[in-house]
C-alpha cells in the first residue's frame, strides 16, 4: 500500500512539475515580442530573364530587381546592365520577392554614399583570421561608391525545402544555372550595347555575390561545391538566419544525409591540395571564398545561433559569424522574417556590400581577406564580441602596424583627430588638476583634465574607464603624455604625445531625456561611447588628459541637451561578482539583491555560471542615493528628491554589456529593469567547458548608490527550456510511449493482468539500478574518447540535469495525455450512457412534453427534413399537424401510421 502511496505522490510531482513548466512557457511564447525595427519601405519591379531551353527545372524563375515607381522598359533595362550582380535566394516557403529591402535600400545607399566616417575604434580581424598577417595600414573603406548592385532574386515557388534533401538538390540545380545565365546576360547586354554603337564602360564582372536567407543560404553553399559550376563564379556569400550545421527538424533522412554531404566537401575545399606522398599541388578549392553568416539572435524562434554558427566548417581565416545584438548600428533581436525587413540591419548590410567594391577595378576584391575584413569593419563592434576586457590585458582586435608617413616619424597605432578638427588652446590657466580616481563632466566647458597616472593608478587601479555621451574629436579629445607640457608640439620627438580618442568604443545610447525649458538642467544623457585603457596601453606615460569642447551657441536656437562623461582609475578585480547555480535558482522563488555603494567600480562584471540562454535573469536597477548627503543641503530640502528628480540630474543611465561563448556580444542601454537572455544551447553533449557562463559588465555612475535586484525569469526560462529542447523532450517522449507499450506486450505473453497505460508509465518513473548504470556507461565512453583525443571536455553535470529535467517533462507530458485522453473518453461515455438511457425512456410524457416544447420553439428557425429511421420515429410522434402537412415524403408515411396507431392506444 506504501508503494502505491508513493507512485501516486511521484506521478502527481511528475504531472505537476510538467504543467507549470508547459503554462509558463506557453505564456512567454504567446506574448507579443517587441524587436524596434523599423520598417523599410520601396517601390518594386521586378524583371523577368528568359531561360534557355536546357533549364534543369522550368517551373523555377529568375527577376532582376529595379527601384522606382515609373513603369519602365524591360528590354531596355536590361541592356543598361552594367553594376556588380548579387543573386538573392529565399528560404523554406519564401518568395524571390523578399529581395525587395535590401535591394531598395542598396540603390538608397549608393545614390546617397558612404555612411558618415566617425571616429570611434573599428573592429579588424584577430590573429585567428588572419589579423597579424594582413596590411591593414594601406587598406582603407572606399570614400565613394564606384559602382551600383544589381540585384537578382531566384523564384523557387515557395517550395518547402526544409522538409527534404531532394527539394535542396533541385533549389541547387537552378541556382547554378541562376548564377550562369546572371554572368552571361551581362555578356549580352554589353554586345547589345556596342551594336547600338554605344560605348563599352566598366569589366564585365567576374563572379555573382550570393545572399540566402534561411535554407536558401545553406542553398547558397550547396552551389559552391556543385561539380558544373564556373570556377571562380562566386567568392562571396552572405546568410542571413541560416542554419549551416544541421537542419532545424530532420524530417526526412535526405535531409540529414544532404547536409551532412555539403559539409563534408566544404571542410575538403579549405584542405591543400597536396599528391599522395604529400607534395603540394594547389592552395585550397575553397580558399578565395568568404562565408558570413548572420543571427537574428533570441527572437529567431525557428533558426537557433548554434545552427547558424560556421565553426570546424569555414576556417576563420574564410569566415565568422555575426549576431545582429551585436552588430554595429543594429543592437537588435529579431524574428526570423523580420531580419529581412529590419531597416536598421538592411542599411548596414547595404553598405557593407557596396564597400565590397574595390574602386580602382570596379569588381569585388579578388582577396579574401581584404573582402573579409570590410565584413568585420562595417558590420562588428569595436567591442570584442568575446569577454576579454576583463580577462586580460590585451585587446584581441589587432591594432594597426607601425607605420612611417612622408617626413619619416613614426605614426602611432591609433591615428589622430583629423586636422580641421582644431581647439584653440587656452593655457594651463584653464586647466583642471584631478586629485581623485573618479572625475566627471557635467559641461561642455572648453577645459582640460590632467590625471596623474602614477598617482591615481596606484594600489592596483591601474585600469582606467570612461564614458560619455559626447562625440570623439568634435566634443572631447584624450591624450597620454610622458611629461606635463602646455601643447603637444613642444615636446620633443622622442616624447610624442598620443591621442587614444580613436580608442572610443560606440555603443548604443538609449532616448535622450527631453528638455523642459531652453537652458534648464536636464537628466543625464545615456552614454554612447566607452573606452578602456589598460596598464599595457599606458605604459610610458605619466599623465592622461581629457579634453572637452567649448558649448557651441546657436543664435536663436536652444542650447544643446546635457552632456556628460564619467572616468575612473580601478580594480577591475574590486567589481567581480560570481553568482553561482544555487544563487540563480533560488533567486527564481525570491529576489535576490546586491548593494553598490558610492564610489564603486564604473564597470561592474557579473560573471553567472550557468547560461543566460538556459535561466534568463530579470535584472532591476534602483538608484538608493547621489552624494547629496555631502552636498550642503538642509535633509528638509534634500526629502524624496535624492532618489528621484535630484538623482536623475546627477546619474547617467546604466549600460549592461553581456558576452556569450556562441552569440556573442549583447548590449542593452538605459537599463533600469530588464530581462537579459542570450541566444545559447547549453548543456548538450556538442557543448564545451565555459560555453554554459555568461558574463555582463554593467556601466554605472561610480557617484551613486544603487540596489541590483536578481532573479531568474520563470516565464523566459521556460520558454527558452521548451525552445532549447524540443528535440530531447519529443526524443524522450516516444522512448517512454514505446517502453509503455513493451510492458503492455510482456504482460500479454504472460497472460498477467495488462497494466494501464498510465500505470506502464508510471513504472518507467522508477529506474533499476542496473538500467541507471547502463544509462551512464555510453557518457562514460565518450568522455574517454574526449581525452584519448584531446578534445574539450563537455558539461557533464549541466548535461545531466537537463537531460533529467528532459526526462522528467517527457514523463509528465506523456502522464498528461493519457489523462486527459481518458478524460475525453470518460466523457464521451457518460455522454453516450445518457442519451442512449433517456432515448428509451423517449415514450415517457415528459419526454415528449420536452420534445414537443424544443420542437416548437425551434420550428419558427428551422426547416427539418427526417429521414425514415428507426430514431426518426420518435421524434415524429411529437410533431403537431402544422409539421405533419410539411412532410411529404412517402417513406416517412409507415412511420407516420406508426405513430398514430401508438397514440391512439395511449389514448
Amino acid at each position: 500500500m506504501m508503494e502505491g502511496l508513493r507512485s501516486k505522490i511521484r506521478v502527481a510531482i511528475v504531472v505537476i512539475v510538467s504543467a507549470w513548466i508547459g503554462i509558463l512557457a506557453l505564456y512567454g511564447l504567446l506574448k507579443p515580442i517587441s524587436n524596434g525595427c523599423i520598417m523599410t519601405y520601396m517601390y518594386p519591379t521586378y524583371v523577368p530573364i528568359s531561360t534557355n531551353g536546357g533549364v534543369s527545372s522550368a517551373k523555377y524563375g529568375l527577376y532582376l530587381y529595379h527601384e522606382g515607381w515609373k513603369k519602365i522598359d524591360f528590354n531596355q533595362h536590361l541592356k543598361q546592365l552594367s553594376g556588380i550582380p548579387l543573386l538573392f535566394i529565399p528560404g523554406n516557403g519564401g518568395s524571390y520577392k523578399q529581395v525587395r529591402s535590401l535591394a531598395a535600400e542598396c540603390d538608397r545607399a549608393y545614390q546617397g554614399g558612404p555612411l558618415e566616417q566617425a571616429f570611434y575604434q573599428e573592429a579588424s580581424l584577430t590573429p585567428e583570421e588572419g589579423g597579424e598577417d594582413m596590411d591593414i595600414a594601406g587598406f582603407q573603406l572606399p570614400n565613394q561608391y564606384s559602382r551600383r548592385l544589381d540585384w537578382f532574386a531566384v523564384d523557387l515557388e515557395g517550395e518547402h525545402s526544409a522538409m527534404d534533401g531532394r527539394i535542396l538538390e533541385e533549389h541547387t540545380e537552378y541556382v547554378v544555372y541562376a548564377i550562369h545565365r546572371i554572368l552571361d546576360q551581362y555578356e549580352e547586354s554589353r554586345a547589345a550595347r556596342e551594336k547600338e554603337g554605344a560605348a563599352a564602360y566598366g569589366s564585365l564582372p567576374k563572379s555573382v555575390i550570393l545572399v540566402g536567407h534561411s535554407m536558401g543560404g545553406f542553398v547558397a553553399r550547396a552551389a559552391l561545391i556543385h561539380p558544373r559550376l564556373r570556377k571562380a563564379a562566386v567568392e562571396t556569400v552572405l546568410t542571413l538566419s541560416t542554419p549551416h550545421q544541421s537542419p532545424p527538424v530532420a524530417l526526412q533522412p535526405s535531409l540529414g544525409h544532404y547536409f551532412s554531404q555539403v559539409n563534408e566537401e566544404w571542410r575538403k575545399g579549405y584542405e591543400v591540395q597536396t599528391t599522395q606522398t604529400g607534395h603540394y599541388v594547389s592552395d585550397p578549392l575553397l580558399s578565395r571564398v568568404v562565408v558570413v553568416s548572420i543571427s537574428g539572435g533570441y527572437n529567431d524562434y525557428q533558426v537557433r545561433t548554434k545552427l547558424e554558427s560556421l565553426d570546424g566548417i569555414v576556417p576563420p581565416t574564410n569566415g565568422f559569424l555575426i549576431g545582429s545584438t551585436g552588430m554595429k548600428n543594429v543592437w537588435l533581436s529579431m524574428e526570423h522574417q523580420a531580419i529581412l525587413w529590419c531597416n536598421q540591419l538592411v542599411v548596414q548590410v547595404s553598405h557593407t556590400l557596396l564597400s565590397l567594391i574595390d574602386s580602382k577595378t570596379g569588381q569585388p576584391f579578388p582577396e579574401a581577406n581584404k573582402r573579409l575584413a570590410v565584413f568585420a569593419r562595417m558590420l562588428r563592434s569595436g567591442i570584442p564580441q568575446s569577454f576579454n576586457w576583463m580577462s586580460s590585458h590585451r585587446s584581441t582586435y589587432v591594432p594597426l602596424k607601425d607605420v612611417k608617413n612622408a617626413t619619416g616619424s613614426q605614426v602611432h597605432p591609433f591615428s589622430s583627430c583629423p586636422n580641421n578638427v582644431h581647439w584653440n588652446d587656452d593655457g594651463l590657466d584653464r586647466d583642471l588638476y584631478i586629485q581623485t580616481t573618479t572625475m566627471t563632466v557635467l559641461a561642455m566647458d572648453g577645459r582640460r583634465r590632467w590625471l596623474d597616472i602614477h598617482k591615481l593608478g596606484s594600489d592596483g587601479k591601474g585600469h582606467f574607464m570612461f564614458v560619455t555621451n559626447l562625440a570623439p574629436c568634435v566634443g572631447i579629445r584624450l591624450h597620454l603624455w610622458p611629461d606635463k607640457g602646455k601643447s603637444a608640439s613642444e615636446m620633443a620627438a622622442s616624447k610624442r604625445v598620443l591621442e587614444v580618442t580613436a580608442k572610443l568604443v560606440q555603443i548604443p545610447s538609449g532616448p535622450a531625456p527631453r528638455q523642459i525649458e531652453p537652458g534648464s538642467q536636464t537628466e543625464q544623457a545615456p552614454p554612447s561611447a566607452v573606452l578602456w585603457l589598460s596598464p599595457e596601453d599606458m605604459h610610458g606615460f605619466r599623465f592622461l588628459t581629457v579634453s572637452v569642447a567649448p558649448r557651441p551657441t546657436i543664435s536663436g536656437r536652444p542650447p544643446p541637451a546635457a552632456s556628460m562623461a564619467v572616468g575612473q582609475f580601478f580594480n577591475p578585480d574590486d567589481g567581480k561578482r560570481d553568482l553561482s547555480a544555487q544563487f540563480m535558482l533560488l533567486s527564481s522563488h525570491s529576489q535576490k539583491e546586491l548593494l553598490l555603494k558610492e564610489d564603486h567600480p564604473l564597470a561592474l562584471n557579473l560573471s553567472f555560471t550557468v547560461s543566460l540562454g538556459l535561466l534568463p535573469i530579470s535584472l532591476s536597477l534602483t538608484t538608493t542615493g547621489c552624494g547629496i548627503q555631502r552636498s550642503g543641503l538642509l535633509a528638509e530640502e534634500v526629502g524624496d528628491m535624492e532618489n528621484s528628480r535630484l538623482c536623475k540630474l546627477r546619474c547617467f543611465p546604466p549600460v549592461a554589456l553581456a558576452w556569450d561563448h556562441t552569440s556573442g556580444l549583447h548590449i542593452l542601454p538605459n537599463l533600469f529593469s530588464e530581462t537579459i537572455m542570450v541566444d545559447s544551447s547549453p548543456a548538450l553533449w556538442s557543448s564545451t567547458q565555459g560555453s554554459e557562463k555568461t558574463t555582463i559588465m554593467l556601466l554605472v555612475d561610480p557617484h551613486c548608490s544603487y540596489k541590483a535586484r536578481i532573479a531568474v525569469s520563470e516565464t523566459a526560462a521556460a520558454s527558452r527550456f521548451l525552445l532549447l529542447y524540443s528535440s530531447q523532450i519529443v526524443g524522450f517522449s516516444i522512448a517512454v510511449i514505446f517502453f509503455a507499450l513493451m510492458r503492455q506486450a510482456h504482460a500479454w505473453d504472460l497472460d498477467l493482468p495488462m497494466p494501464s497505460m498510465l500505470v506502464a508509465v508510471e513504472s518507467n518513473l522508477r529506474i533499476p539500478w542496473p538500467f541507471l548504470l547502463l544509462g551512464f556507461v555510453p557518457i562514460l565512453f565518450s568522455l574517454f574518447i574526449s581525452l584519448l583525443k584531446s578534445q574539450p571536455l563537455p558539461p557533464l553535470a549541466s548535461f545531466v540535469f537537463v537531460s533529467t529535467i528532459c526526462y522528467v517533462f517527457a514523463n509528465g507530458s506523456v502522464i498528461l495525455l493519457v489523462l486527459v485522453s481518458q478524460l475525453v473518453f470518460y466523457g464521451v461515455a457518460i455522454i453516450h450512457v445518457f442519451i442512449k438511457s433517456r432515448w428509451q425512456e423517449c415514450e415517457g410524457n415528459i419526454c415528449l412534453a420536452f420534445l414537443h416544447w424544443f420542437i416548437n420553439l425551434s420550428s419558427g428557425f428551422f426547416s427539418l427534413k427526417v429521414r425514415y429511421t428507426g430514431i426518426n420515429c420518435c421524434v415524429i410522434s411529437v410533431f403537431d399537424v402544422k409539421w405533419h402537412n410539411q412532410l411529404n415524403n412517402k417513406s416517412l408515411r409507415p412511420c407516420l401510421a406508426l405513430q398514430s396507431n401508438r397514440a391512439f392506444e395511449n389514448s
